[in-house]
């Protein structure tokens, strides 16, 4: 499928997961061998902890190729972890600290702005779609004068997603202009009507970063850049040029299926567009650590009023627990309380985490999508472990 967003992923995320395959790939015994080399990457004179255990655990059970995390205790103190390979060609560890697409994690960045900018009395969260971008959101049942910004940030817009509708064999290479992607999902009707409920959907992100870009008169790049990467300092957060397909730093290859039981193919090198203010990022684990702990704190980089109506959520449906707010999701925590974080999916790469109050924080990245979302869920048990320890 192309930009497929599955029920189970929407708890957390869009998923970029297309089924264009890279010509390199990886046999399952390669795998084998470099994962068995490379697992547990801690000392053999220590018993590894729960974090470093269940990361051994996706790689060695669940079969990702490589895992790596960062977990920051409540005095800031921080730890890297790392398993399995980084590169499944040369066998090379994976990279502590590495860079990876972070996916869906770019719209708590998006909705970052918006709220700054409805801080700044710029923009109005109940205000329609339309008094910032007239006539853009209409389509088949659709009306931007009956949807509002605190709609598209909560996903209670109704609005239909265009993930599973861009053309795959064109999507890794191919350069999407942010409002030909609204255009197509706006061939088809609502999925429901707006406030009716949540309901997951990429789009709502892309007419956010396009009011972002019409208020403020400068690309969304530029002030995701301004207002929040360079405000804390997250030296390995970037929102990738266009054009730009790679990854400039220190990273493990990200890979994926066809199949669930086919190869696994190299999709490092991708044009990330079709995600733009919904998916596009690249960071590290350690600069989510920090962008999500400042992020719950008062005034560093949302007035407390802000703060305030982002952390208000909805259900999201299921036995989860997790509640959406505007571009953040709380999910309960096996030890009481919760924390406040995203996730996402983009060919290569799956990422979850995110902070408590307290100030502990921890985010995880494997290089591939898991076609299983039992994996996903071990991804999530990992951070909770992380949280509660």
């Amino acid at each position: 499928m192309a930009l497929a967003l599955t029920l189970s992923t929407a708890v957390a995320v869009g998923a970029l997961t297309p089924s264009a395959a890279s010509p390199a790939s990886a046999a399952p015994a390669v795998l084998a061998a470099s994962v068995a080399s490379a697992v547990p990457a801690v000392s053999a004179v220590s018993a590894p902890d729960g974090v470093q255990q269940g990361l051994n655990a996706l790689v060695r059970t669940d079969g990702v190729p490589g895992a790596l995390a960062t977990v920051r205790d409540g005095r800031g103190r921080s730890r890297d972890y790392t398993a399995g390979v980084g590169d499944l060609a040369t066998g090379a560890a994976v990279p502590a600290g590495g860079q990876v697409r972070i996916g869906s994690n770019t719209k708590t960045f998006t909705a970052v702005v918006v709220l700054q900018l409805v801080g700044e009395g710029k923009v109005d969260l109940d205000a329609p779609v339309d008094t910032y971008l007239p006539g853009v959101a209409r389509g088949e049942g659709v009306d931007g004068r009956g949807v509002t910004v605190r709609q598209l940030l909560q996903h209670t817009s109704g609005l239909p997603d265009y993930e599973g509708l861009l053309d795959e064999a064109s999507l890794r290479s191919r350069y999407f202009e942010p409002r030909e992607l609204v255009d197509l999902a706006l061939r088809q009707p609502p999925v429901f009507d707006p406030g009716a409920r949540f309901g997951y959907s990429s789009t709502n992100y892309v007419l956010a970063g396009l009011i972002v870009q019409r208020v403020t008169g400068r690309p969304l790049a530029e002030e995701i850049d301004r207002r929040i990467v360079r405000r804390l300092g997250l030296r390995h957060t970037s929102f990738p040029a266009v054009g730009d397909r790679t990854i400039r730093e220190a990273h493990p290859r990200g890979y994926r299926r066809d199949s669930a039981d086919g190869p696994l193919t190299d999709f490092t090198e991708m044009d990330p567009s079709a995600g733009w203010a919904a998916g596009q990022m690249i960071s590290t684990t350690a600069d989510l650590n920090r962008f999500f702990g400042a992020l719950l704190v008062p005034d560093r980089l949302l007035p407390s009023a802000q703060l305030a109506q982002m952390r208000t959520t909805v259900p999201i449906g299921g036995d989860s627990g997790a509640g959406a707010g505007l571009g953040i999701i709380s999910r309960p925590l096996s030890c009481g309380g919760v924390y406040w974080g995203h996730g996402g999916d983009i060919p290569g790469y799956e990422t979850r985490g995110g902070a408590t109050d307290g100030g502990r924080a921890a985010n995880i990245a494997v290089t591939t999508v898991p076609a299983d979302y039992a994996v996903t869920r071990h991804l999530e048990d990992v951070v909770d472990a992380a949280l509660c320890r």
